[in-house]
């Protein structure tokens, strides 16, 4: 069995949802768990700290080790500031999930420069700060398992709606950190993973447990992630009605880049045109 004894963990979002599942399956695991969540309603605005309080509370009277956390964490001030709570409480940091998120619609003519900011400060800068902030115990260690969110909106485009150019920016970004990361951590035993998990909760506008698509139902993949029994780093894990595929984008054997793509060699913008159809592979046909 899977076990998280001696492992201290982060859960950004963690009060409601997904966030709650990914903290309740680590608790009862055996790990130690900051429960992080500020309190914003659906907007991603406003603060009530009583959201992680109850949280780790509700755990706690289960027998689990969790401690509330809800400072904000959209600065690198922030996201140090919480590292640091959690070496403090539990005299190390073995496990960084960053679930925290909001969707906000905005089409390209209304975006507003103070919407886009809001978003990429969560879905790009966060994950990076947080990060940063752990790295120094992680790499002392020589173990830290780090796991970002991404999601389906973004990475495929029969799921894109209007309106979410934001937040698909920042989750498409999550997809480069993740693959930057994991090459920095390899060296020192740290491995950095994505997941696009999709659950009816607030997001969904969806109150109470759901009939169908349970955030426990993803929640053994990420706990998977973020386990010492976990040897992969640098994938995107899909998660959906406790169903899972993961991937990653890998070069074509024989590639030497960037000079030779081994791919369809033509010299004018005409040939271009003209051979497209064998230029463009959709995603489908190069899993085949």
């Amino acid at each position: 069995m899977i076990r998280f004894e001696d492992r201290a963990a982060i859960v950004t979002g963690a009060g409601r949802g997904i966030g709650y599942a990914y903290a309740e399956l680590l608790a009862s695991r055996g790990a130690r768990v900051v429960v992080h969540d500020i309190g914003a309603n659906e907007d991603g605005t406003s603060q009530d700290p009583t959201v992680a309080e109850m949280a780790a509370e509700r755990l706690r009277s289960q027998g689990y080790n969790t401690r509330a956390a809800y400072g904000p964490i959209d600065s690198r001030d922030g996201c140090r500031a919480l590292v640091e709570e959690t070496i403090s409480a539990f005299g190390r940091v073995d496990i960084l999930i960053h679930n925290a998120g909001w969707v906000g619609y905005q089409k390209i003519e209304e975006l507003e420069p103070d919407f886009l900011a809001r978003m990429t400060k969560l879905g790009v800068e966060t994950p990076l700060w947080l990060a940063q902030a752990a790295w120094p115990t992680m790499k002392a260690q020589g173990y830290g398992r780090i796991l970002l969110t991404t999601s389906d909106r973004a990475l495929y485009p029969e799921y894109v709606q209007s309106g979410l150019a934001a937040y698909a920016a920042a989750k498409m970004a999550t997809v480069g950190i993740t693959n930057v990361l994991a090459h920095e951590g390899e060296p020192y035993g740290i491995l950095v993973n994505a997941m696009s998990p999709v659950a009816k909760t607030r997001m969904w506008g969806v109150a109470g447990e759901p009939d169908e698509l349970r955030p426990d139902a993803v929640a053994p993949g990420a706990a998977f992630l973020v386990s010492e029994a976990c040897r992969a780093s640098a994938w995107v894990l899909r998660a959906s009605n406790g169903q899972f595929h993961a991937f990653k984008a890998c070069e074509a054997e024989g590639v030497d880049y960037p000079r030779d793509l081994r791919a369809v060699s033509v010299d004018s913008l005409e040939a271009v045109a003209a051979a497209w159809d064998d230029i463009a592979i959709a995603a489908s046909e190069a899993r085949r």
